[in-house]
């Protein structure tokens, strides 16, 4: 969203020309930040309210990044689903909403105010903090293993028809039936975690009872009886009476449709995915997961 002199707020006594905003709360955060929500929050060094915040992300008048941290979330909110629909909004928040003005930008942002100089990082003074930048999401890791999640759960449709469910298919009795997964090769998120690869995956052999998999779907019941961070575990809207679950954990991510199957990433499998079929034990899995997951308000 490219600023405008309308869209300017005060930070560090200078105008901030508004790009864009994210929602930082327990149903919604940047993931590429964290695993959960305290974690993305200890990113930028602030408290995990339960409220949660939003981050305005923008430029001063000498072109310098500045990312202002605001408890009016709402307020993002709404100018979020104004901006996605193709309608201006002036966010201006109210300086009481205030919390923090922090040099640099947590995530990548393709663009930048007219008018002014290119993006780059405030003059450090004494006492502040390095400024903000984006994880490194050139090798793969667990912010760029995050970004692979994000694009799947978005573009599920597409993922979803590159499966045969034919490939799940185990002999009556089979109960491991729900942890046969055939290795996809994934297309690596690009840096400013923009869009989704679109082009067709190389299947492989499938594998009954993939290790890495087995591990996750262990750590994911674990979640059930005793509730991880914050944040770990986000159910969103789905197509029908559906919803679309993320779970995170270290060194893994899973997303699923509470009527479908799920994909699993791994820290430890570099630009792979990893589909889980439903199975007898995976739909109970997925609902009890959902009863305790965070909702968006």
């Amino acid at each position: 969203m490219a600023g405008t002199d309308e869209n300017a707020v005060a930070a560090e006594d200078d105008a901030l020309y508004v790009l864009t905003a994210v929602l930082l709360t327990p149903a919604k955060f940047p993931s590429v930040l964290g695993d959960d929500y305290p974690e993305a929050c200890a990113a930028l060094d602030l408290a995990p309210l339960t409220d949660g915040y939003g981050l305005v992300l923008g430029q001063d008048g000498e072109g310098a990044r500045w990312t202002v941290v605001i408890d009016d979330v709402s307020l993002v909110a709404v100018a979020i689903a104004s901006w996605d629909c193709g309608m201006e909004y002036d966010l201006s928040p109210d300086d009481r909403t205030m919390i923090a003005a922090l040099p640099g930008w947590p995530l990548a942002v393709a663009v930048a105010a007219p008018g002014i100089p290119a993006p780059h990082d405030p003059e450090p003074e004494a006492g502040d903090r390095p400024p903000l930048s984006p994880p490194d999401t050139t090798t793969w890791g667990p912010a760029q293993r995050r970004l692979g999640a994000d694009e799947i759960a978005l573009q599920w449709a597409q993922w979803r028809d590159q499966i045969d469910d034919s490939e799940f298919s185990a002999p009556s009795g089979d109960t491991a039936s729900a942890e046969k997964t055939t290795g996809t090769e994934a297309a690596a998120p690009d840096a400013t975690a923009a869009t989704a690869a679109t082009a067709a995956t190389e299947k492989e052999s499938p594998t009954k009872g993939h290790s890495g998999v087995r591990r996750v779907l262990a750590e994911v019941r674990g979640y059930v009886d005793a509730p991880p961070p914050l944040g770990r575990v986000r159910s969103s809207f789905a197509a029908g009476d559906a919803r679309t679950l993320r779970a995170d954990g270290p060194g893994w991510s899973l997303v699923a449709r509470t009527d479908d199957i799920a994909f699993v990433l791994l820290d430890e499998a570099p630009g792979e995915v990893l589909p889980v079929g439903r199975g007898p034990e995976l739909p109970g899995l997925l609902e009890a997961l959902d009863k305790m997951a965070v909702r968006p308000l």
